[in-house]
């Protein structure tokens, strides 16, 4: 089991972060109290359920002292586990705009009556032991909740993995658009294999279908021109924070063009190390 600790200073970003990593397949548990932390690592160590990448917000919710923290990581070293520590931080004085612009109070301000000066002082006291184990120390004060999400991925995923979720989905028009589709792209401008008899009743999924929609110069030309786009457009999608998107092509009956171009522009996002998922809405349809 991987163990992330994800604490940092209130308002430094802990629930974008947390975010994040869910997106990227961590499961997430949030303001656990720290004396609880080894008896989660003994639950997932000996739950049926393999958790292999754990995330845990710990912050001044969870202790209301250092000497609390220091005995949780103290037990987590006595049961051996293995565990990194990511540290988010900001200025006090980009916190206390955060505040003031979010209208929100300091954790301690409304537990302790503090001040945001002196709630944003005692915090880093009682964070300064995860602030010295720290394996990512990262600081938010220039950065925008996207871009702290794109650092975050940037830290904590693997190579072959993208924080956003691809979905190209094929699907006919006759049967109306998809509700859930970011981008719709319309292939019925290309030859349609439906007029063809030995091709009707096939579709994108058959080879013969492929091959006769993409003798077209046409046919070639617009799936350039897409996989261009794509390249483009997709690392903006992930850099602007975005976690799923979904692709939508069209065709007039959901069989012959769209399912070939899904296939074909789902192929190449996976060159370009994403991992698409591939669905056929309107391939079944009788009528």
């Amino acid at each position: 089991m991987e163990l992330l600790i994800v604490t940092g200073l209130s308002g430094a970003g802990k629930s974008v972060a947390m975010h994040a990593l869910e997106d990227i397949g961590y499961f997430c548990i949030d303001n656990i109290p720290a004396g609880l932390l080894s008896r989660l690592v003994d639950f997932a160590q000996q739950s049926e359920t393999l958790l292999q990448k754990v995330a845990v917000g710990l912050d001044v919710r969870s202790a209301r002292s250092s000497r609390e923290l220091i005995q949780a990581l103290g037990e987590l070293d006595r049961q051996q586990a293995e565990f990194q520590v990511l540290f988010l931080d900001a200025s006090d004085e980009v916190l206390q705009r955060r505040y003031k612009e979010t209208r929100r109070r300091h954790p301690m301000s409304i537990s302790e009556g503090l001040s945001t000066t002196e709630a944003l002082a005692r915090e880093r006291q009682i964070l300064r032991p995860l602030y010295e184990h720290a394996n990512y120390i990262l600081d938010t004060s220039l950065l925008s909740p996207a871009q702290n999400k794109q650092r975050i991925c940037a830290l904590f995923l693997n190579s072959r993995q993208h924080s956003m979720a691809l979905t190209v989905l094929s699907f006919g028009f006759k049967y109306g658009t998809p509700k859930e589709a970011d981008i719709i792209w319309d292939v019925r401008c290309l030859p349609n294999p439906y007029y063809v008899p030995e091709l009707k009743e096939k579709t994108g999924l058959d080879q013969e279908v492929v091959d006769y929609v993409m003798a077209s110069e046409a046919s070639q030309q617009l799936l350039t021109k897409l996989q261009e786009l794509l390249a483009l457009t997709l690392p903006l999608y992930v850099k602007e924070g975005k976690s799923q998107l979904t692709i939508a092509i069209g065709c007039t009956g959901g069989k012959h063009r769209s399912i070939t171009f899904a296939r074909l522009l789902a192929d190449y996002c996976e060159k370009l190390g994403y991992a698409p998922v591939v669905q056929h809405r309107d391939a079944n349809r009788t009528s």
